[in-house]
């Protein structure tokens, strides 16, 4: 069956972190029970999820207002909020796939959608999501995050393309714990506003391509670094 995509909260409409945890969790159930697998795809106001391998000093000192939030998915902490398209791909996952298949493929579908909006991108081997090359406009920095968790073989929680989100809220707290790099979004490379709304088309056109488990050609690789040390294995209490 296609995928089905949903578009649940933009702009005005973003919904809550909570409320789409909640319905990420009913569409779950039903997938895993046979139901068509579906992306969500919408805008939160400003959170901070942590994921279980977040360590306290990741967490921010001054969250401006935004709750922080402990998720049961994989990952450190990270940051949504209005200007940045969340998808969650609620998916059953082939017998023949495995998880870091699919989160390649996902990543994949990032990568290209950028290489629409002329923003070119790939993977960094050792740090996943989608990044930018360092060039004479920062560091290396991430434009696309990607936090999962499987349970039953089906997929929750997925990925954050920033769009035009205030990137004033990456300086409160060390995203996904890499001290060593930047953050940026597709109106900072592009010199121009670019909007959650704008992106969807291209977002769902290649989510679809990449999740119907055809074989494909990944883009190149840049320099492989290092994950960031944990220095406290304690995980937060996750939900």
């Amino acid at each position: 069956m296609p995928l089905e995509f949903r578009e649940i909260g933009l702009g005005a409409d973003a919904i809550g972190y909570l409320e789409a945890w909640e319905l990420q969790g009913e569409i779950h159930a039903g997938v895993a029970e046979g139901a068509a697998d579906t992306v969500l795809l919408l805008e939160h106001p400003p959170v901070f999820t942590a994921g279980t391998r977040t360590d306290p000093h990741e967490r921010p000192l001054d969250p401006g207002g935004a709750p922080v939030i402990d998720v049961n998915r994989g990952g450190k902490i990270t940051f949504h909020g209005p200007g940045q398209l969340v998808g969650y791909p609620i998916v059953k996952l082939p017998e023949r796939v495995k998880v870091v298949d699919y989160v390649r493929r996902v990543e994949e579908a990032l990568i290209h959608v950028c290489t629409d909006f002329g923003v070119t991108t790939a993977r960094i081997p050792g740090r996943s999501g989608v990044w930018l090359q360092a060039d004479a406009k920062g560091p290396e920095r991430k434009i696309g995050a990607i936090g999962l968790r499987v349970s039953k073989r089906v997929t929750m929680h997925g990925f954050a393309l920033n769009c035009n989100v205030d990137l004033g809220w990456y300086d409160r707290f060390v995203p996904c714990g890499i001290a060593d790099a930047g953050v940026t979004s597709l109106s900072q490379e592009l010199g121009r506003d670019v909007m959650t709304a704008d992106v969807i088309p291209s977002v769902e056109k290649h989510v679809a391509d990449l999740l119907s488990w055809d074989d494909y050609v990944p883009t190149p690789d840049y320099e492989p670094r290092p994950e960031p040390p944990r220095l406290n294995l304690v995980s937060p209490t996750s939900r």
